[in-house]
């Protein structure tokens, strides 16, 4: 999806755009309301110009400087109108915009935690980062000015239509014949500069992405000493930039020049055909002014649509990038009849469960028939690419079977809520997410809402509670980003403190010691067996000491489930497992 550029047709962008005004429309009539009489001060000023002329030119005695002044001090009392009707424009129509800005990215961000695993495998961070962000800051600017400019440009075309078009209407019609092909000129053009604008902004999630990538993986660019390497890559994805820009600023350019022709070409209508009309007597001198001036009225409007193009372009490419995320169907979805699973025991059923991932036919899990009973201690071991993690993502639906179904106390799993059942699954994974936040808020992740006593006691029962007294701030001490302030074993055992404070019934660890030294391995693994008593855990391992008294091991490959049972039986077959379990405690020599 992140690939592909695609462009949606303005109709449907603004039918799905136009819902975000419900909540304003009070706020957006008055706005329009006071557009209308700023275009009143702009049509009034030809008029006044137009009915002094013609006094001036028929019945100059009745030009009295009352008249004039009088005349004078209407147009002041309009323009006084015209600033604080702009006055509410501008900021109240701003901040409309901004309500409109929160909103979607409300709606984005929510839509975003309903996606699985499948989109985020496939997505990049950078680009969605660029959606939400600079992309909704654009449709602020578009969601205020798209309706004043247009509105703004109808009323001064129709009017000036009319009061021309009443005055001369052969005139009138000649100068409105150049607009059909002023508006040939802007289809052919937006529609380039759409595309360009939507790649110009699909290129700069690119270096969003990149340079998320590159800082985050800055410790692995100085270990290697890579900089220039990285340098190279960005610098790549920036001449990109420029050059889709440079198209976009093209194909702007072309639209703006084109556009300008027409102006002269409207002027040179009025003037020459004007002055024409005005010598035969078709029109007066103070037609053939207000003409001008009307010319000159309508052009101006024209030339703020214009300048309007670029905000409205970059407004209809946020709007359709943001569509794009909220069409993205979430891959595990509830059902309608979901029910909420509680007072769960833990017993786990694998029933015929077979399993690939979407975007590959080849079969990860094929037909597996196991059941686990509650408070069982069950080891997956096995080579890589077994599907032992598959398998454990499957239990709190991060995936959904491809064939069979998973049951908990002899519920489907998937007829339930999956709130209600990741609530009852607790995971501790070899990379552990910390929070940029304090210690306190990591742990506290684990159970919103949770005391200060019961934050400390689940760091006491996970082994943290003194090495985070040690720390410069105890609890409230920040872990940077990604936690790079502690080590893996004080990220690890923070990680357990967090799922001791969800207290789980079914527990899952992901190879949670594989990357610790051996003392840091030693204080994560007795604080896992603590976490493990009376739970239903499933241990994915590779260091198998650590698995002995697990009350089953399930030894898997691509084959399946090949061998099961206890340490003591499956070393005394002497089969896979006993055989990993040599060429393991040969290494540990």
């Amino acid at each position: 999806m992140e690939s592909s550029i695609r462009t949606m047709k303005t109709s449907a962008l603004l039918r799905r755009f136009l819902p975000y005004y419900r909540k304003y429309i009070p706020v957006l009539a008055l706005d329009l309301f006071c557009a209308s009489l700023t275009t009143l001060c702009d049509i009034a000023l030809p008029l006044i110009v137009r009915n002094i002329t013609q006094m001036a030119t028929t019945s100059l005695a009745a030009l009295t400087v009352t008249y004039v002044l009088r005349l004078g001090l209407l147009y002041l009392a309009l323009r006084a109108v015209d600033a604080l009707a702009s006055y509410y424009m501008n900021s109240q129509g701003h901040i409309m915009g901004t309500w409109i800005e929160r909103d979607m990215r409300y709606d984005l961000f929510a839509h975003l935690q309903t996606l699985g695993f499948a989109y985020y495998s496939t997505a990049k961070v950078g680009q969605i980062m660029a959606r939400i962000t600079s992309d909704l800051f654009e449709v602020t600017e578009f969601a205020h000015h798209c309706p004043e400019e247009f509105f703004i440009a109808a009323i001064k075309i129709t009017a000036s239509f009319l009061i021309l078009f009443g005055v001369n209407p052969a005139l009138t019609l000649i100068i409105f014949a150049v607009l059909p092909g002023m508006l040939i000129s802007t289809r052919y053009f937006n529609r380039r500069m759409r595309r360009a604008f939507q790649e110009r902004r699909h290129q700069l999630g690119e270096i969003n992405a990149q340079v998320e990538d590159s800082l985050l993986g800055i410790r692995v660019v100085k270990s290697f000493a890579n900089e220039s390497m990285e340098l190279e890559k960005f610098q790549r994805g920036n001449e990109t930039f420029v050059t889709i820009k440079r198209r976009a600023y093209l194909y702007m350019a072309g639209f703006m020049t084109s556009t300008r022709v027409f102006d002269g070409l409207m002027y040179i209508v009025v003037v020459v055909v004007g002055a024409l009309f005005l010598m035969d007597g078709s029109i007066t001198t103070a037609d053939y002014i207000a003409y001008l001036l009307f010319v000159s009225t309508l052009l101006t409007s024209i030339r703020r649509i214009v300048e309007f193009t670029e905000q409205f372009q970059s407004g209809m490419t946020g709007i359709e990038r943001f569509c794009q995320i909220m069409d993205q169907p979430p891959d595990i979805q509830d059902a309608p009849d979901a029910v909420e699973l509680t007072h769960v025991r833990g017993d786990v059923n694998f029933d015929h469960v077979s399993f690939h991932y979407s975007d590959n036919d080849r079969t990860v899990l094929a037909d597996l028939n196991l059941k686990v009973k509650a408070g069982e201690r069950v080891a997956l071991v096995g080579p890589s690419g077994g599907g032992k993690t598959t398998l454990c993502n499957l239990i709190p639906r991060f995936y959904d079977v491809s064939a069979g179904r998973i049951l908990i106390d002899g519920q489907d799993i998937t007829t339930l809520t999956q709130k209600s059942l990741r609530e009852n699954i607790g995971m501790v994974q070899q990379d552990v997410y910390m929070f940029s936040g304090t210690v306190y808020e990591n742990i506290a992740y684990g159970l919103p809402g949770a005391t200060a006593q019961q934050v400390r006691r689940a760091a006491e029962l996970a082994g943290a509670d003194a090495f985070i007294q040690a720390l410069p701030e105890g609890y409230d001490t920040f872990v940077g980003e990604r936690g790079v302030k502690l080590s893996g074993g004080q990220k690890q055992r923070i990680s357990i403190a967090r799922v001791f404070l969800k207290n789980p019934p079914i527990l899952i660890l992901d190879e949670a010691t594989s990357a610790l030294d051996n003392e840091s391995e030693r204080l994560v693994q007795q604080s896992l067996e603590k976490l493990s008593a009376g739970r239903t855990t499933f241990t994915i391992a590779h260091r198998l000491t650590t698995i002995k008294n697990a009350t089953v091991i399930w030894v898997l490959t691509e084959n399946g489930v090949e061998e099961q049972g206890t340490h003591k039986e499956l070393m005394a077959r002497g089969g896979i497992y006993a055989r990993l379990y040599e060429m393991y405690t040969e290494g540990t020599d």
